[in-house]
């Protein structure tokens, strides 16, 4: 009676061993999961709070196209956020020999 009993608690320790670690894992990914959403909604909210500042200077933003740098006028502009124009990349815009209005004709 006794090795039947033995035999008996041998085989249920396996699945018992295997919702004891189903039970822990399900609590781990809950608060994965928990932490996940926090810092999704702290970002979401760190995003809104900073598109309220002053852009930084020669910067535009255009509804639709997004941050453009650089002087908008210039026939050179990049019309970029990254990219200032193709003559003068680094910029600045105020007092560059390159400048040329969209209307004024010249090379390139």
């Amino acid at each position: 009676m006794l090795e039947v009993l033995v035999v008996f608690v041998v085989g249920l320790l396996p699945p018992l061993i295997s919702l004891w670690m189903m039970h822990k894992a399900e609590g781990q990914g809950r608060e994965r999961l928990a932490n996940a959403l926090e810092i999704a909604a702290y970002r979401r909210r760190y995003a809104q709070e900073t598109r309220f500042y002053a852009l930084p200077p020669e910067c535009e933003s255009i509804e639709g196209v997004g941050i453009i740098i650089g002087d908008l006028s210039c026939r050179f502009n990049a019309r970029s956020a990254y990219l200032r124009c193709a003559v003068n990349p680094s910029g600045p815009c105020q007092g560059c020999p390159y400048y040329q209005g969209k209307d004024e004709e010249g090379c390139g």
